[in-house]
């Protein structure tokens, strides 16, 4: 699946809250988001830029895939799609 374009910082952050990261700090233009797995703390920095670069969100999502265990597909559907056509 396509990674999405035009994404700014202030959306991703509301997006990956959904499936449990927090904002733990922010220092300069880069924002650091938070999470638990299995009792060890995963980080992620999200430059503050409106919008992210394309290489630098392929780069979170990977990043993020591999520790949810899922394809970096099966992300972008998971966090990106809202509308679901076949239901």
């Amino acid at each position: 699946m396509k990674t999405p374009r035009d994404i700014n910082a202030v959306e991703l952050v509301k997006i990956l809250s959904k499936i449990g990261y927090i904002k733990t700090r922010q220092t300069g233009s880069h924002i650091r988001l938070t999470k638990n797995y299995n009792n060890k703390e995963f980080h992620v920095t999200i430059p503050n830029h409106n919008p992210i670069k394309i290489g630098t969100l392929n780069s979170i999502l990977n990043s993020i895939a591999i520790i949810e265990g899922k394809t970096k597909s099966e992300l972008i559907l998971r966090l990106f799609v809202t509308t679901h056509p076949l239901i």
